[in-house]
């Protein structure tokens, strides 16, 4: 009987394949009011969710002039039809049948929504990171690199997949319900995963240097945008340092042969979780000001750092959680200066929550810093300043925020050896 059955639930995989309906996995991963669909022949798709179990798929470039549809607004047409609105010309798309009042004809995909999972109705293979950053695994969707326990149910499973997921939203809402789950104790296991290299990116960002970005100084409007799209860009990295650590670290022995405490991975994923709702709220101010995340140039200083130290727990938390993200609550009281010159309480109120939430970082890394170094009988103070020598290109540079770091726990004796002598 169990025999039979397997042959039934094989020939009935055999049919829904033959049928070109595609799983695209639970609707809980599409959040997002637009979510980009990359597809194995280029076509790609944009996956429209509006309400609970609304869903709508089309091409993703408009078909004017290839304007980025995955990036556009949603519009009642005021006869009772969606229309999802091109950023480039604010061409109109009815979600239902593609037909444009331009004249224009988008292509259109049926989808089904069935015992919580999304199915789209396309022979190409669909992944949500670009196709040729990665190869399909079993799945077709997740890049042979990562290897997850025979339970795909684990922590650092889904770490691996948050960081090879391309669009910012979707890593947002994708870490906040993994957060929620990993809290509520619906995920239970660790396990591993080997992370990306470095995580996905949407193919419309201008990468550029660091130090060829134009930050704004906050005096006028476009520089406030310029100013909040550099700090959301660092919050996107911020997220995926936070599941890297985990993924990339998951297995590590200390000296004495002990494993990583569960908490310590808890409080990578509140650390991702607070991320997540700062790029959030940058993000909305953003829109909230007229523009959008990637209308101006970013960079991945902060992913060098990450890579300079893929190899040492230590140096990793070292010099991001513990120079990087201290720096930035050197900073703080700079840049909120700036915009409460500007009357910008909006801006103000959420770099206040943000700074709150970063005090809370720096104390993490240091907390783990001088556990693994106790446990393995370091000292900590000495060690920390060898590894900022050995990993970070210059010296630490004043003004420092004391108040801010003597909060997070990190006294005058961690940083002040590390500045240029007088």
């Amino acid at each position: 009987m169990d025999h039979f059955e397997e042959d039934l639930v094989n020939a009935l995989k055999d049919v829904v394949n033959c049928s070109s309906w595609q799983c695209l996995g639970g609707k809980y991963l599409f959040k997002s009011k637009c979510t980009k669909l990359y597809s194995e022949d280029g076509e790609d798709i944009v996956l429209v969710h509006i309400g609970d179990d609304q869903f709508w798929a089309m091409d993703s470039a408009c078909p004017h002039e290839g304007g980025p549809l995955d990036l556009g607004d949603i519009e009642d047409l005021g006869n009772g039809k969606l229309a999802l609105i091109c950023p480039w010309h604010h061409f109109d798309f009815c979600l239902e049948t593609g037909i444009s009042s331009t004249g224009l004809q988008n292509q259109v995909y049926e989808v089904r929504v069935f015992n919580g999972n999304i199915y789209i109705h396309t022979q190409n293979m669909l992944s949500l990171s670009p196709i040729h950053e990665k190869t399909a695994a079993s799945s077709g969707r997740l890049p042979p690199e990562i290897l997850p326990d025979p339970s795909e149910d684990t922590l650092c499973f889904w770490a691996a997949k948050i960081l090879c997921t391309a669009d910012p939203k979707e890593k947002v809402a994708l870490t906040q319900e993994v957060q929620g789950r990993w809290n509520s104790g619906k995920i239970t296991e660790v396990g591993q995963a080997v992370p990306p290299e470095q995580p996905s990116r949407q193919e419309s960002l201008t990468v550029l240097q660091p130090g060829k970005i134009k930050r704004g100084k906050g005096g006028t409007l476009a520089s406030r945008i310029a100013l909040l799209h550099s700090l959301a860009n660092i919050e996107q990295w911020a997220i995926d340092l936070s599941w890297d650590i985990i993924a990339r670290f998951s297995t590590v022995r200390l000296g004495s042969g002990e494993p990583l405490p569960l908490q310590f991975f808890s409080d990578f994923v509140k650390v991702a979780g607070d991320e997540a709702k700062h790029y959030d709220l940058l993000e909305q101010r953003i829109t909230e000001l007229g523009s959008f995340f990637g209308a101006l140039p970013v960079h991945n200083g902060l992913w060098q750092s990450a890579s300079e130290t893929a190899h040492d727990l230590l140096a990793r938390l070292a010099i991001v959680h513990m120079v990087h993200e201290a720096r930035g609550l050197d900073v703080h009281p700079q840049t909120l200066s700036r915009f409460a010159a500007q009357g910008d309480q909006s801006s103000v109120k959420a770099l206040e929550v943000i700074y709150a939430d970063e005090i809370t970082h720096v104390a993490a890394g240091l907390r783990w810093f001088t556990y693994i170094c106790t446990k393995e009988r370091r000292d900590c103070l000495s060690t920390f300043h060898e590894l900022v020598k050995q990993h970070f290109q210059g010296y630490l540079k004043p003004p420092f925020n004391i108040e801010g770091r003597k909060t997070a726990g990190m006294t005058e004796e961690w940083y002040l050896p590390l500045v240029k002598p007088s």
